[in-house]
């Protein structure tokens, strides 16, 4: 475990006040000989789905012996994860083997039968952790028919554990015996232990984990090398066609500028400058604007910072790590958002401040919050471990009043006083000028719905092994540096799109290119949401209530959170390209 990542969770632990100072072996990761060596029994769940998961023991499995664990606390994001650790009662020791041994035994009445055959049909896979290290096995064979009959469980446990050292440097696990399932009968449920000496190193131990197979095919390298290919060829597009068209209109005005009155009057003029006196007029609705940007902002600045955590300290190694970084990340950027937004507000004019400030603070925190809350609902109905406790609800909320929203409101005051005077190169119109009649395409409803089609494209194929690591059994360590690159590759390309897009808009002389910018950009989120339907149906095997909801739910949530995130890299762009090109325009 890296020191960034400890760092990371000891912070947002001390944030919460949810840390418990105990020793602890499995996060030091160091043994004596004949140390305890922790079996935790997570949640077992359908293979189709292994976001749908519930307690290990909520089959009646049994447990061993042993009781005497003291030292294990769980996180925040643990929690919110659905991550459930129970004591397995196995007895393991350091470097110490231990033979065939049966440790318990159930008998299978009605209800243990049913519960355990309903398992093996629905090919219920369940979870292990030794010392961070997770382990799956599933409860039964697949069944070679439909029936009840011929159907098998698997009774023991057997550990391969490598050592180098005083470290665990790999674990395997193998599930065997199987056992019929008959009614009445006596099931014994048996485990062996065996230590070898290892010569991988501490620091390579989760390697066997990652699937470079899957991460590092073809198409994943081509789909950047395209991706790239694609940014070149927009920047050039951009610089050759918009810088050579507005050379040209900059030749026309000037020629404008030389006639005297009466013959600009008869002259045919037309084009972005004539907006000038309203392209900088407030926007409609500029509470939720400018909250909307201010949360892109931090959105942007989270997901690039747990990229860079996550290459730099290796996330994936420890359980909930990305997570508790994740919402580390987000509670310490809230000045970011309150100083973007709250000075964009107050640059347009706003008064109401306090409002908008509250909005920017609670827009995403009440998309979550609600999201989860309302799958949580769903989860508690099948008892599923996705049920956040009523402790880690209040936490979250802990977060929300006392962490993010005075951050917030530090980052608006700093922001209305420091960046909040108004200096746009162009003085605005008392009244607003007509818009004019154009052609259907260059409406702002088509040029929003066109605008996420290649930024969405760029993306495409970075999008299948995202949700791919999330939703099947794919550990998404790749590359990071990968998903970096994507990244910028995806903000190069918003940027670019989007100032194409306003030209277009501006030259047929309508200004509202502040929400057509956002919302062009942000349609990518309504792409991805799409490829999201084509994912569930040709990609998964989900089925029933509570697995589409929940699939739906978070995919809904993280497509409007991409949507903001790409809405404010395309309006900030834009607004760049905008005052730049006003500003070297002589305006009478």
């Amino acid at each position: 475990m890296s020191n960034l990542t400890r760092i990371c969770q000891l912070l947002i632990f001390l944030s919460i006040g949810s840390l418990h100072f105990v020793k602890s072996d499995e996060h030091n990761h160091v043994y004596e000989d004949n140390e305890q060596v922790v079996v935790w029994m997570s949640t077992v769940g359908p293979y189709s789905n292994r976001q749908e998961t519930y307690s290990y023991f909520s089959l009646p499995f049994c447990k061993g012996l042993k009781r005497d664990i003291n030292h294990y606390h769980e996180t925040l994001s643990e929690a919110l994860q659905g991550i459930e650790l129970s004591v397995s009662g196995l007895e393991v020791h350091f470097k110490e083997n231990v033979p065939f041994t049966e440790f318990c035994g159930i008998e299978l009445n009605e209800y243990n039968l049913k519960a355990f055959l309903f398992a093996v049909k629905s090919q219920y896979l369940y979870q292990m952790y030794i010392d961070n290290f997770p382990l799956w096995g599933v409860v039964g064979p697949p069944p070679d028919d439909k029936d009840d009959k011929n159907q098998y469980i698997y009774t023991h446990k057997k550990f391969d554990i490598g050592y180098n050292g005083n470290q665990i440097v790999d674990v395997n696990f193998t599930a065997d015996n199987k056992i019929k399932l008959e009614p009445n009968i006596h099931v014994p449920f048996s485990y062996e232990v065996n230590w070898y000496k290892s010569d991988i190193k501490f620091d390579d131990r989760f390697d066997k984990y990652l699937l470079p197979n899957f991460f590092q095919h073809r198409i994943h390298w081509f789909s950047i090398f395209n991706s790239f290919m694609m940014v070149i060829f927009l920047v050039g597009l951009v610089s050759m066609i918009l810088m050579r068209t507005l050379r040209k209109d900059y030749a026309r005005y000037s020629r404008d500028e030389e006639m005297d009155d009466i013959e600009r009057d008869l002259g045919d003029e037309y084009g972005w400058k004539q907006v000038h006196g309203d392209v900088f007029r407030p926007v409609s609705q500029p509470i939720l604007f400018t909250a909307l940007v201010g949360s892109g902002y931090q959105v942007t600045i989270v997901i690039l910072c747990v990229i860079i955590f996550a290459i730099l300290g290796e996330l994936y190694t420890e359980r909930g790590s990305i997570l508790t970084t994740a919402i580390l990340t987000y509670a310490a950027t809230s000045p970011v958002n309150g100083y973007t937004g709250g000075g964009l507000y107050a640059r347009m004019g706003g008064r109401i401040w306090i409002t908008q400030m509250l909005l920017s603070a609670s827009m995403l925190p009440l998309m979550v919050c609600g999201t989860a809350f309302f799958i949580n609902f769903i989860a508690m109905y099948y008892h599923a471990s996705r049920a956040i406790p009523f402790g880690s609800m209040v936490a979250v909320t802990c977060i929300c009043i006392f962490v993010i929203l005075p951050l917030t409101l530090v980052g608006t005051i700093l922001g209305r006083n420091l960046a909040g005077t108004p200096d746009a190169p162009c003085r605005v119109n008392a009244v607003p000028r007509p818009i004019p009649e154009k052609k259907w395409f260059m409406e702002p409803l088509v040029i929003i719905i066109l605008g996420g089609i290649l930024p969405f494209g760029s993306i495409f194929i970075e999008m299948y092994f995202i949700l791919t690591s999330f939703w099947v059994y794919k550990i998404y360590y790749v590359y990071y540096g990968f998903m970096l690159l994507v990244f910028i590759i995806l903000l190069v390309v918003t940027v670019c799109v989007t100032i194409v897009c306003t030209y277009f808009l501006l030259n047929a002389e309508d200004y509202r290119w502040q929400w057509t910018s956002f919302l062009a950009a942000g349609s990518t989120s309504g792409y991805v949401y799409l490829y999201s339907f084509y994912y569930f149906f040709f990609k998964t095997k989900m089925y029933g209530l509570f697995q589409t909801t929940f699939y739906f739910g978070y995919m809904a949530l993280f497509s409007l959170t991409l949507g903001i995130m790409c809405g404010t890299i395309g309006y900030v762009g834009t607004n760049y390209f905008v005052r730049k090109i006003y500003s070297t325009v002589k305006i009478d």
